[in-house]
Order: C-alpha cells, then structure tokens, then sequence
C-alpha cells in the first residue's frame, strides 16, 4: 500500500448497499427507526410513553417519508425490513406504548434529520435521547439527558449509566478485562463533577450474557445495556491496518494494483476480512435476491404509492414500442432505466428495497447492474463482483463526502449512486480500476449541484425520474471511460467538490419540501388533493 494514512473506516458494503429496509427514505425511515431502536435500548425496561420533537428536514417531512411510523416502530423493537412498520401505529396502540409528536421547526445548528426523543418507563422513570439520521440508514446518539455523547452503534456498544465517584470507572474496565472483552474506544460523559456520568465502551464484539447483570450489580451504576446494530463491525479490530481497508480512491487504485484485483474483488475481500466469509456470502445473496425482486415485481404488478403520484409507470417504459426503445434509449439502457423506476415504486408503497446508497436513489444500481448482466448473460459471480464495486465507490462517498440529501441535496443521492453504478459497469465490460473512477467522477461531475425537492416530502416525484437520469448518467458515464476519456478532476477530489456544493445549497433545496420542483404551483395543488400529510 501507499504510505497514505488511513483511518480504518469500518463500515460495511452493506451498509452501502444497504441496509434492507421498508421505504420509502433511507434517512428519514431507516435511519430514524435505528435512532429510536437505539434510544428505547437505553431505557431500563420498556418504554410505555414517548414524545419525539422532530427538528429542521425532520419536522417538514416526517409524514410523507413514514418518519412517524418509523420511530414509533423503533421504539416497538422492529427492524429496518420489517414489513410491519406500516402498521406500526397499530401495533403500539395494541402494546399500550403511547407516542406523540411535536415539530419545533428549523435550527441550523444541529443536523439537518434530528429528533429528540423523550420516553417513560413503567416506573416512571424518564430519560431523553438526541438521534441524528445521517443518510443510508446510519446514526449518532448525540445526546442523552442533556449530555453531549457520540454513540454511532458501528462497534458492538457498551453503554453504561453510573454516579460520577472515583473508582466506578477502574471497576467497569477491570470487569470488561476479566470478561475477555477488548475494547476500542471508551468516553465517559458527566453532568458535574459527582454527578450523573455516562460511559460509552466500543468493543470488538458483544460481551457473553454474565457481564451485563455483573456490571449493574456494580457500585453506583444505574443501568447497563449493550447496543448492537446491523453492519456494526463487531468482528474488526480497529487500528489493524489491511491493504483492503482504503480511504480513498487513490488507496483503492493501491490496492487494486497491488493485488492486480479489480475494484470489486478488492472490496469484496475486504468484506471478508470486515465479517468473515460466510457471513459476507450470505449477506452479498439476500441483497441480490432483494435487487431481483424489487426490480421486477412491480413491472408485473404495479402498486400504488402512499402519495398515490406514482403506480405503473416503471411498467410502461418497460413496454415501450420497439421503435422508442431503439431509436432512445437502447435496449439495455431501457431495461435498466425501467428497472430502476420499479424500485422506486415498491419503494413509495412501503415495500422492501435495499438502499443503494439510500432509498432516494435505490433503483439506479440494481437497474444498471441487471440490465447489463442480462445482456451480457453474466454470472451471479460477475454481478456480485459489480456490486461489490459500486459499494467501494459508495463507501468512500459515504466517508469523504456524503450521501444525505439533507445534508447534501440530490446530487448526493442520485449521484452517488450513478458514480457507483458507473463503476459497476465499466467493471462488467472489462474496464480497468482507473476508467471505473473515472467513470465515477464523470458521473458525480454531470450531476453535480442536483438539488433535492421532494413534492410534499415524499419520495415519489420528482425522485422515481431522477433515479432514470441517474441510469442515463451512468451509462454515458461509463460509455466515456471506456472510450478513453478521463475525468480531468480526480474522484477523490469530486468527492470534495460535491461536499462542498452540497453545503453551499440552502435548506429548502435539500429536502424539506420547500423549494424547487416541490413549491411549484402544480405541486401543491397535487399535494392538497393527496392528503397523507394531512
């Protein structure tokens, strides 16, 4: 390897493909229901009443993206591909947990996607939690009682309450080492001197079942609880250095030299040394087996969405005359771009994806990947190994740039996710691990300053039209790359670049449903026969 400093990022393929989930928003749904997943785990005993305060893009679009339904169903315990979340107000009626919202508006000195979440126990006992969404189904913990901490739930997590005294510290480490547990990180966070502290412990896996009742046996210590979330890296030392764990594209190209691997097999490896070989097998399986159906069900069957603007339209770009079809778009371009509108579609109607990188721009990958494959007549292997390199290309925007249309607007969503298809299809024809970045970067620079302008705050139009022209994107992308023509601007740079764009565009242009396409007078009158935000 390069002689390039790395930061060990540790997060996982499929957490860029990924994760598999109800949508129809990676940020807004996913990522919300793991905040009050989180926050519930921290609450000694179940939760019976809960009030979230939705902030900033949150509170503007939290019934049209499911954010309701999704907290609530965190709170009950249900996961991100549960397909019950649609239900989830039911479900808690059913269970006696009694929930409520209230949206505070705007703050732009915290996270564009934070909800602050107030819960009660059966004895009354109350404890309030800050989450932030931060794109692609991932979190932070970013406040507890009123304290500032940094729970991510990337590492199998410790969490410890306990009185501000000396030795309580000494006693959880020791405890911790007499279990075998080795820890990463550790921060202890304090109201005052003497007063309430919290301990948050990263660890390199969860500890056997004795530790937790031990430790609230302990002196002082109020409550313990281990956080565990999909795509933690509960298998990785932090701090070993691999030539498979890269920063950047400039390491990928490294370590793709080196190995004389291609991007995807590269990542693919490093997958296998993240959590384990089995593991990645299985997981790399069921992700394409969710592609495959999400892809075609609803050209088969189309389903109305929540909103009721979308149903049938991937259906008939797929039926198209084949006069359209040769003289547009091709037929291979066609296929993928009607594929990637179906996504769309299940996504918008509360069915199950894969965020490829977020749900906003789910369709564009899988649309892209299985449409070549098909042409080509591929291998399950050779699709894998693309997949495999879109989420390399998707992993090092997630880490140097971002994913979020929050924080970034559009060309963060339906640009990364064409930079990661681009890849992926230059992979497929034979391209090199250059020309796939280059590929990347031509994508990423096409679309840069894409805003984000959910009509109504669903992610239904103008979102099903932008993953089309995130295909188109990522062909012509791929077309150039593989005919020689290079990106003048590095990727790693692009990535900067569109970071910095994507901080530079104002807040109703990166989705709150106040901007752009979403205030067009069309729109909201759309939007006041719709009802769901009612």
């Amino acid at each position: 390897m390069s002689g390039t400093p790395q930061t060990l990022a540790t997060t996982s393929a499929f957490e860029v493909l990924g994760p598999i989930m109800v949508g129809p928003s990676s940020s807004h749904t996913a990522g919300a229901l793991r905040c009050a997943q989180v926050a519930a785990s921290l609450v000694d005993g179940d939760v019976t009443d809960v009030t979230f305060t939705l902030w900033n893009s949150f509170a503007h679009t939290y019934r049209g993206h499911g954010t309701d339904r999704a907290l609530v169903a965190g709170i009950l315990g249900l996961d991100t591909d549960d397909e019950r979340i649609r239900d989830a107000f039911d479900i808690a009626h059913a269970r006696g947990l009694s929930y409520a919202f209230d949206v505070a508006g705007d703050d732009g000195s915290i996270h564009p996607n934070t909800v602050d979440i107030d819960m009660k126990n059966a004895r009354g006992e109350s404890m309030q939690v800050r989450g932030e969404s931060l794109g692609g189904g991932k979190m932070r913990i970013s406040r507890i009682n009123g304290v500032g901490v940094d729970i991510s739930g990337m590492y199998s997590t410790l969490f410890v309450a306990h009185r501000d005294l000396p030795g309580v510290l000494a006693a959880l480490t020791n405890l911790l080492a007499y279990a075998h547990v080795n820890i990463a990180f550790c921060r202890t966070y304090r109201t005052e001197q003497g007063g309430q502290a919290y301990s948050v412990f990263e660890t390199d896996g969860a500890a056997c079942g004795e530790v937790l009742p031990v430790l609230k046996n302990l002196d002082h210590v109020d409550f313990a609880t281990f956080i565990e979330l999909p795509g933690s890296a509960s298998s990785l030392s932090p701090g070993v250095s691999t030539p498979e764990l890269f920063d950047d594209g400039a390491q990928l190209l490294d370590a793709c030299r080196e190995r004389n691997m291609s991007i995807g097999a590269v990542m693919e490896l490093r997958e296998h040394r993240l959590i384990g070989e089995e593991r990645a097998r299985a997981s790399m399986a069921r992700t394409l087996d969710v592609m495959r159906e999400e892809t075609s069900a609803p050209l088969a069957n189309p389903t109305p969405s929540l909103g009721g603007f979308l149903g049938g339209e991937a259906q008939r770009v797929a039926t198209a005359s084949q006069t359209t079809r040769l003289s547009l778009l091709g037929e291979v371009q066609t296929a993928a771009t009607a594929k990637a509108m179906a996504v769309l579609e299940r996504s918008a109607s509360m069915g199950v994806i894969v965020a490829a990188p977020t749900a906003g721009s789910s369709g564009i990958v899988p649309g892209c990947v299985l449409a070549l494959a098909e042409h080509l007549d591929a291998s399950d292997e050779t699709i894998i190994e693309a997949l495999f390199c879109a989420a390399a290309i998707g992993l090092n925007l997630t880490t140097s740039a971002c994913v979020a249309g929050a924080e970034g607007g559009c060309q963060a969503e339906v640009g990364s996710a064409a930079a990661m298809a681009a890849a992926a299809l230059v992979q497929m024809m034979g391209g090199t691990p250059e020309q796939a970045l280059h590929a990347s970067s031509l994508a990423l620079s096409n679309l840069l300053g894409l805003v984000c302008d959910p009509v109504g705050g669903l992610v239904e139009v103008p979102c099903q039209t932008r993953n089309a022209i995130g295909v188109a994107a990522a062909f012509s992308s791929a077309q150039l790359a593989l005919s020689g023509i290079a990106s003048l601007v590095p990727f790693d740079e692009m990535a900067k670049v569109m970071l910095s764009v994507g901080h530079a565009l104002p807040a109703s242009l990166r989705e709150t449903a106040r901007g752009g396409i979403a205030q067009a007078p069309s729109a909201l009158s759309a939007c006041a026969r719709c009802g769901i935000c009612a």
